[in-house]
């Protein structure tokens, strides 16, 4: 709709986890060394947490695209907590047969595919998605297939990913032995307002603009609305761009902005759950700005 009026080869701003957008600031640059160095080290359990929206299955996924042949990678991301059991939903992530299969069956036929890929000399890394949705029996059940070794090589390491519910599921005294076990762990935290407006360059270089677009102080209300989280940062810039083509706007400004969480505010379904709908006058005027809107800004 606007990628050809704002110089844009695709939407820089899609909420869908792609690989190629991921902006490696900081924090998931500390994040996603933790988890190369987790693999690489062989480490039994390995955890990343951070909120809704922070970017972890991006993360996830661009790892996977990093993988070697040699990594044999199986992906659960239907978990509940109604799940006691998760050996029928890691034998489907590996491709195994497991239908009609009862527990005790399904666990050596997954030994015995771990033994098989070990003799390959191939790792296995099980990844959970959403692992904070797991029961306590869940993540025995886990803890229970980290046993099968062979000598001092683990035959199946496990990552877990998922929401600050995650940490205290971790620490809850039933899950200390399970605790004990995770060798590499990281938080990611919300963008600073900083990092916000290196995360919108970026995502726009991406998609084939190298000429600034948004404004800084529309780049600041983005990161004071969106709360440093990239889902929302993405939800924000995205109707930032529809409002500026709307107005032929040769530059996203504040006042584009403003206008976007008015109306997000007024008249959206949800309101502003997703956004902190401070007044316009939080920021001063943009030097040079004219208004874009129908709304000048109060100052």
């Amino acid at each position: 709709m606007y990628e050809s009026f704002y110089g844009l080869r695709e939407r820089p701003f899609s909420i869908q986890p792609d690989p190629a957008f991921l902006f490696m600031g900081k924090r998931h640059s500390l994040a996603y060394t933790m988890l190369e160095y987790a693999i690489r080290s062989q480490a039994g359990f390995t955890v990343i947490c951070g909120d809704i929206g922070c970017g972890k299955t991006t993360l996830i996924r661009r790892l996977l695209n990093e993988l070697n042949d040699e990594v044999k990678v199986g992906l659960v991301t239907n978990t509940h907590p109604d799940l006691a059991d998760l050996t029928e939903w890691i034998m489907l992530a590996f491709g195994l047969p497991y239908d009609g299969l009862s527990p005790v069956a399904r666990y050596d036929a997954f030994q015995r595919f771990l033994i098989g890929e070990y003799a390959k000399k191939h790792r296995v890394v099980l990844i959970v998605d959403e692992a904070q949705n797991l029961s306590p029996a869940a993540m025995e059940s886990l803890r229970m297939l980290s046993n099968i070794n062979a000598d001092k090589d683990l035959l199946l390491q496990v990552v877990l990913v998922g929401q600050p519910q995650l940490r205290d599921l971790l620490r809850r005294p039933e899950l200390q032995q399970f605790a004990q076990r995770v060798a590499a762990d990281f938080f990611i935290s919300p963008l600073n307002s900083v990092e916000v407006g290196d995360y919108i360059e970026h995502r726009l270089k991406v998609a084939g603009r190298d000429r600034h677009l948004f404004t800084p102080y529309a780049s600041a209300k983005i990161a004071k609305a969106s709360h440093g989280i990239p889902r929302s940062i993405n939800i924000l810039c995205d109707m930032a761009l529809v409002y500026g083509f709307a107005a032929e706007a040769p530059v996203i400004d504040v006042e584009v902005v403003d206008e976007v969480l008015r109306d997000r505010s007024e008249y959206g379904v949800l309101g502003d759950v997703n956004f902190r709908t401070a007044p316009p006058t939080d920021l001063p005027p943009e030097k040079g700005a004219s208004s874009t809107t129908e709304h000048p800004p109060k100052v």
